[in-house]
């Protein structure tokens, strides 16, 4: 099974870019931010990282299909041989 890093790492940033979102577009023009100059930072966070999430999962998903549509390589038959690096 060769699983792309990607996918798992695509999925977690996208939920949490969705918590994020979700959290900052319920408390748009709270006073909670009036701290931070009015800006809401964990709307703008959120969709950052739903964008780099849906990225990274799309980029895997890519990187799968490419390596089941590739033939496998045949092994190394010459066993009598002297293995030269790694």
């Amino acid at each position: 099974m060769n699983l792309d890093l990607r996918i798992p790492m695509g999925l977690l940033f996208t939920l949490v870019g969705l918590i994020l979102t979700l959290y900052g577009a319920g408390t748009n023009g709270s006073p909670i931010y009036a701290s931070s100059l009015g800006i809401n930072a964990n709307l703008y966070w959120g969709l950052v990282l739903l964008v780099f999430g849906g990225s990274m999962y799309i980029l895997g998903r890519r990187g799968q299909r490419r390596m089941e549509r590739e033939p496998q390589k045949p092994a190394d038959t010459d066993s009598g041989a002297a293995r030269r690096g790694h």
